[in-house]
């Protein structure tokens, strides 16, 4: 068995076209999340999916890169082929617009993937704080199963609540962080599944796996996801950076 992180990385971001490339701290964005991927104890080789040769050139001589077909209509396919992966190989799908990446998940993952052979996926949540974060379709929740499997994710605020305002105190309520871990063989069969109804209907790839049978674990963890959707964010994901390296000299 093998385990393979893969960052599928593009240059045509909708809301920020070239953004893997976008200085951060003078260093392009997704060689930030390279570095945080490399520093996962249980990786045994970290790829670099992508489909442009300026990404390719970037990060010539700092990690392995892929090239892959530019007709991939998502990340999954992307990261599918890439890792070309045996049965039961275990793959990451590490997001390629999150320098603030934790390590320590990755591994996490990747020892409930070991430990039981029965999940198909595992991936990552997090606390809701906010019902501004609750309320938003840009935020995606999931409900968990008793034995911490997802039974379903949405844009929308779910659980609901019949009545009165939602507790958020009370841990029920969870913010889905996008990073994935797969079985090989259960990767190869999601991307050869055309999208359900479902996942059409809510925008959201992980709802494929759970139509089609897939178990998904889910860590829930302190980690906020903090990404690069826009340049906008850049700036306060420099401030934590800059905190992050200080703490580490």
């Amino acid at each position: 068995m093998k385990v393979i992180g893969v960052i599928p990385s593009r240059w045509g971001s909708t809301r920020f076209p070239g953004k893997s490339l976008y200085p951060i701290l003078g260093k392009p964005l997704v060689e930030w999340v390279v570095e945080a991927a490399q520093r996962a104890k249980e990786l045994d080789e970290v790829r670099v999916a992508t489909d442009d040769g300026r990404i390719a050139d970037a990060l010539q001589g700092k990690v392995k890169v892929v090239m892959t077909s530019a007709d991939h209509p998502t990340g999954t396919d992307r990261v599918a082929e890439a890792a070309d992966a045996a049965e039961q190989d275990i793959v990451i799908n590490i997001q390629g617009d999150e320098p603030l990446i934790d390590p320590a998940l990755i591994d996490t993952l990747v020892l409930r993937m070991k430990a039981d052979p029965g999940w198909s996926m595992a991936t990552a949540a997090t606390l809701i704080k906010s019902m501004a974060d609750l309320q938003a379709t840009t935020v995606v929740k999931v409900v968990l199963a008793a034995d911490g499997g997802a039974l379903y994710f949405s844009r929308s605020a779910i659980p609901c609540r019949r009545d009165g305002s939602p507790d958020l105190a009370g841990g029920l309520y969870l913010r889905h962080l996008g990073i994935y871990a797969y079985r090989g063989g259960f990767l190869r069969r999601l991307v050869a599944e055309p999208p359900c109804l479902l996942e059409q209907t809510e925008s959201l790839e992980q709802l494929r796996a759970l139509y089609i049978g897939g178990r998904i674990a889910v860590i829930q963890c302190d980690d906020e996801g903090v990404g690069v959707d826009c340049p906008g964010d850049v700036p306060r994901v420099e401030k934590i950076l800059r905190s992050k390296e200080m703490k580490r000299v």
